[in-house]
Parts: structure tokens; C-alpha cells; sequence
């Protein structure tokens, strides 16, 4: 660990937890990514009316941020936590059975609803437990949940898929709801939230932003960013894989993996340098980075090319990130932290739930529909929010290591 402080076996569980409420999230969401062609073909559709899913899955988050953020703040953190890992596996499985793509889209936009409760209640049950200096080294390890259950979702693709089918991935997507027994075994209460409980909960959104609405927009503005520089490098990368490169199931499998072990190893590493440098200063230097390797990541035309392309693409995308979860929950006004980190980031989430459309706008008007340009699509919208990243985050607020709970 980077700190000397030594956990204690109930941190580790409330971390662990935590960990994995999103790393399955993210594989339940990522499923879909892999087989767009698949269900297109199925509803006799196109791909571009399929991505409307990952848009709705997406747009849809900031319901279930507020939703179970605000019943974090008020019934707890555990509670909420386990009832989103439970609706959001529910509607994953639910999604396997869809006989329509109005139905599948219907299903999509309540799974994101579920998901987006996910990820602020579970950070800020870890935050609120684990020690100060331990919060870094804790963020990357969240975050690296995501790409973790990218990589899932690689392994999955790429083992089962041909015996299986979509429908038969979703069905596996339901496996996350077992989490839930784990946390209501393993899994106490945040001491933080408990020792608030005397004061009130703010009852309304409105109130509990008053004079904190520059932050609020500031945080918002961030997270689109954010969200389209994580999203505009992952939703589309296997289809363009696999339709600008021409690459076999096996072969975008395995640069799925690579990449999100990339991933994995950048929020790590980041978040981890963030308690050391700044949270502002590792966002930056991780999103400048990655601006470097993107013509590689976007151009290159051999699987190892592309493969070293993407593992480094990742580790500065994800290296990003990996500072996100402990920033927002530091700049979160006391009262509210469950919902406010969630919140915001879900509402980013919204104004770059477009990506995977526009992404495929830009790259048929290149292209045109029969060849769309996908690299181009990404340099465009990738470079762009990458550089906003730096600017955003160097002239941003920072609250690194404010304590947390009734002062």
C-alpha cells in the first residue's frame, strides 16, 4: 500500500465491495459493445440503431444517481448499494429475454438507471472508511473496476459468445446479483454516516446545492468530459475492430484484454500518484499523455500495433480516471456525498450519452456508410475532450484529504 496505515478486515471488505459492485457493473454494461453487429442482425436492424442503447443506458444514470444517492444519504449506504447491484442484475437478465429492440431499449434505459446508483453510493461507503492517506491508492483501485469488468466482458466475448450468443451473455450478466449476499455478511455501515445521522438530511436537491451551484456546473462540465474521453476510447473500439479492421472474434478479444489490463494498471498507478502530486496535476498529466499515443491508437493496422497502441491509450484514459472517484468525493459538500459524486457524474454521463451516435455520425459522413471511418471519429472527439481535460483539471478546485464526517 502506499500508506503505512494498516487496514482492517472490515475495510478491506467495504473496499472489496465496493471494488466489485462496479467492476460488475461494468461488465453487465460492456456486454453489449461486443456484439452491436449481433443484435443488429437479429432485430433487422442497423448498428447505428442499437448504439441507441448504450445512448439510453447512459442518458438514463443520473435517475439512478439521484434516486439512490438521496436514499443513501437518508436510510444508509449499504442498503441503497445492495438494492442497485440487485436491479441492475435483474434488468441485465431481463435484457436477454427482449423480444423487440423497442423492448431492448426500454430494458437498457431501466438497467442505467440502476447502474447509476451504483458507483457514488459505493464510493463514498469506501471513502468515508477507509484512512486518509490510503484514499488515492483506494480511488484507482475503484476505478480500475471498471476496465476490470471491460476485461470480463473480454473473456466472456471471447470464450462463450459463439456457443452461447448475445442472448446467452446477458444471461450471465445476472451473475453480479450474488454480490449482494457478500455485502450484507461482510459489509457494515459507514461510520461516517452513522455519526451524521443526528444532524438533518437535507430533503430536496435544490437545497442541498445552495451555494455550491459553481461547483456543481464545474464538477458537471469535468465529468463530460470525462465521460466522453472513457466512452469515446472503449464503446466503439471493438466494432471498429472488427468493421475497420477486419479483425476475428479471437483477435478483438484479445486487444480487448490487453488494453483494459492497461487500464487496470493506469487508475492504479494515477490515483495512487494523485496523493502524492494532486488530484489536479495527475489528471492532467495522464490526459496530455494520452494525446501523444492517440494517432497510434487510431491508425495503426497490425493487432500487436494496435494492441501496444491501446494498452497505453488505456493506462492514460483509466490513469485519469483512476483520480475521480477520490476528487469528487473530496469537493462533495458534507450532507450529500452520496449523492452529489454520483449525481454529477451521471448528469456528465447524460450530455456525452450521444458518444457512441455521434461517433458513428462522424465516422459514416467520412466514410460513408458502407466504410465509415471510425479512427477519424475517434481523433476528433477523443482529442478534443482530451485536451478540455487539461485545461478543466489544472485550473479547477482541490480538496485533497479534507476529512470527512462531522467535524
Amino acid at each position: 500500500m502506499a500508506s503505512n496505515e494498516v487496514w482492517s478486515p472490515t475495510q478491506r471488505h467495504i473496499v472489496v465491495a465496493s471494488f466489485l459492485g462496479w467492476m460488475l457493473d461494468a461488465f453487465d454494461f460492456f456486454l453489449v459493445v461486443f456484439v452491436l453487429k449481433r443484435i443488429a442482425g437479429d432485430f433487422g436492424t442497423d448498428v447505428k440503431s442499437i448504439t441507441y442503447a448504450i445512448f439510453l443506458t447512459l442518458a438514463m444514470r443520473p435517475v439512478g444517481a439521484f434516486l439512490f444517492g438521496r436514499a443513501a444519504d437518508h436510510f444508509g449506504r449499504r442498503p441503497a448499494l445492495m438494492a442497485s447491484v440487485l436491479l441492475y442484475s435483474g434488468m441485465e437478465f431481463a435484457s436477454a429475454f427482449a423480444p423487440s429492440l423497442r423492448a431492448f431499449l426500454v430494458l437498457r434505459a431501466f438497467y442505467g438507471i440502476a447502474m447509476g446508483g451504483e458507483w457514488g453510493v459505493g464510493a463514498s461507503l469506501a471513502f468515508e472508511s477507509v484512512p486518509i492517506r490510503s484514499r488515492g491508492l483506494v480511488s484507482g483501485l475503484l476505478q480500475a473496476g471498471y476496465p476490470c469488468g471491460y476485461l470480463l466482458a473480454s473473456v466472456v466475448f471471447g470464450l462463450l459468445f459463439e456457443h452461447i450468443g448475445w442472448r446467452g451473455m446477458f444471461m450471465v450478466g445476472a451473475a453480479p446479483a450474488l454480490l449482494v449476499l457478500y455485502i450484507r455478511s461482510k459489509v457494515p455501515e459507514s461510520a461516517a454516516w452513522t455519526a451524521s445521522r443526528a444532524e438533518p438530511v437535507t430533503r430536496s436537491l435544490r437545497s442541498a446545492l445552495s451555494g455550491h451551484w459553481l461547483l456543481a456546473l464545474y464538477a458537471i462540465a469535468l465529468m463530460t468530459c470525462f465521460n466522453f474521453f472513457s466512452h469515446g476510447t472503449q464503446d466503439l473500439y471493438p466494432h471498429f475492430l472488427e468493421a475497420q479492421r477486419g479483425f476475428s472474434t479471437g483477435t478483438r478479444s484479445i486487444i480487448a484484454i490487453v488494453y483494459n489490463i492497461g487500464a487496470i494498471c493506469g487508475g492504479i498507478a494515477f490515483g495512487t500518484l494523485s496523493s502524492r502530486i494532486g488530484r489536479r496535476k495527475a489528471i492532467a498529466i495522464a490526459a496530455g499523455l494520452s494525446l501523444l499515443v492517440m494517432p497510434f491508437w487510431a491508425y495503426s493496422l497490425t493487432p500487436v500495433a494496435l494492441a501496444v497502441a491501446a494498452f497505453v491509450m488505456q493506462f492514460m484514459v483509466q490513469g485519469a480516471w483512476g483520480v475521480v472517484p477520490v476528487h469528487l468525493n473530496e469537493l462533495s459538500p458534507e450532507g450529500i456525498r452520496a449523492t452529489f459524486p454520483g449525481f454529477v457524474y451521471q448528469l456528465g454521463n447524460l450530455l456525452a450519452s450521444y458518444n457512441a451516435t455521434l461517433q458513428t455520425t462522424i465516422a459514416e459522413n467520412r466514410g460513408g456508410v458502407e466504410h465509415p471511418d471510425f479512427a477519424f471519429a475517434f481523433v476528433v472527439v477523443v482529442g478534443t475532450v482530451a485536451a478540455l481535460l487539461v485545461v478543466l483539471s489544472l485550473f479547477g478546485p482541490e480538496r485533497r484529504d479534507v476529512r470527512f464526517g462531522p467535524q
